[in-house]
């Protein structure tokens, strides 16, 4: 099924930096206490329990929009879109994330997650038609340098080091989650740019949540899991990640996805610093305290700045200029993102 044109998002110039730094602060309390839970609790366990609360919190919010109940109904009207955004953006990348933390710590997948610009960038120019710039390939190059840097100088003080093969595992485990969120940001401005988040989540977030259930009762032992460990992580999907998603996914259509995995690039350091305050690490050193600076250096030449483009040509449309805009790195929080594709055929 198609969707209309993108809606302009309204709001002013502090929108996006402000929905941005709440982002990233959720995201970043989300990892760690993501950390403690995979302690106690499996990973898939935490998984479905995190999606099944985001889900119910979501939808609640949904409920007491009447004005939005007809969004929500044409989202759960695309089966074939909320399941594969179900897929990459809930199935696929928790699982790959969450069983990684549970092999190499939650620092070194947030490093990993990290290389989630660097994917999107990619996939964004060989899939859907973004437009590279010399300052977003610099930032990225430099942002993903820093991040590199930082894995060297602080990867195997913090935590307990572990084996090759677990390391290995972990590591693919992460990499391949990063890579379906990567993918899902583009996949959910194809299938879903029409709607609010608020009204397309709960389709996505349902869907989810049955995937990791039905995943969960076959192949995961849960006689372990204390009721306490299950309201830990009934906190983790209705209180942080339930609001991040609706948050980033504001972002996607309000700036694109390469901007907001960008921004969550400084998640990763901000969870090194939250171990150390928490007395879970020792201090991070000077180098690393370097290291951070240019990875939040490469994060704004990615996603920062204050060019506008040029008029648009006569005769051009509205997704053309805002195409332009885009590609120019226009800093309006009200431009259309670039590269949106209407669906071919019905979903």
């Amino acid at each position: 099924m198609t969707g209309g044109p993108v809606p302009r998002r309204q709001g002013g110039p502090l929108v996006v930096p402000a929905l941005s730094v709440l982002m990233v602060l959720l995201l970043a309390a989300g990892w760690l206490m993501s950390a403690r839970l995979v302690d106690g609790v499996p990973a898939l366990a935490v998984a479905t329990g995190r999606t099944a609360a985001s889900f119910l919190a979501i939808s609640l919010v949904a409920l007491c929009h009447r004005r939005g109940w007809r969004d929500v109904r044409t989202a759960f009207g695309r089966p074939a879109g909320y399941v594969l955004l179900a897929f990459l953006g809930f199935f696929a990348y928790y699982s790959g994330t969450l069983l990684g933390i549970g092999r190499i710590g939650a620092s070194r997948v947030g490093l990993i997650v990290s290389l989630l610009p660097c994917l999107t960038f990619v996939i964004g120019l060989v899939a859907f038609g973004e437009r590279g710039t010399v300052r977003k390939v610099c930032g990225t190059v430099l942002a993903v340098a820093a991040a590199c840097g930082y894995a060297a100088a602080d990867g195997p003080g913090h935590e307990a080091a572990a084996g090759t093969g677990a390391l290995l595992t972990g590591v693919l485990l992460a990499l391949g989650g990063t890579f379906t969120y990567a993918l899902y940001g583009y996949a959910y401005r194809q299938r879903m740019a029409d709607v609010s988040p608020l009204a397309a989540l709960p389709a996505i977030t349902g869907a989810g949540a049955v995937m990791l259930g039905l995943t969960t009762v076959l192949f995961v032992p849960l006689n372990g899991v204390t009721a306490a460990d299950w309201g830990g992580v009934a906190l983790l999907g209705a209180g942080l990640t339930a609001p991040v998603f609706l948050i980033s996914h504001e972002l996607i259509l309000r700036r694109g996805p390469l901007y907001t995995s960008a921004v969550a690039l400084i998640v990763p350091f901000l969870i090194r610093l939250g171990e150390w305050t928490l007395g879970w690490a020792g201090a991070p050193g000077p180098v690393v305290l370097v290291l951070i600076v240019a990875c939040a250096a490469g994060v704004w030449l990615t996603v920062g700045g204050s060019r506008r483009a040029d008029p648009a040509p006569s005769g051009a449309t509205d997704a053309d200029a805002d195409a332009d805009a885009d590609a120019t790195d226009a800093d309006s929080a009200t431009d259309q993102p670039s590269g949106i594709r209407q669906e071919q055929g019905t979903s």
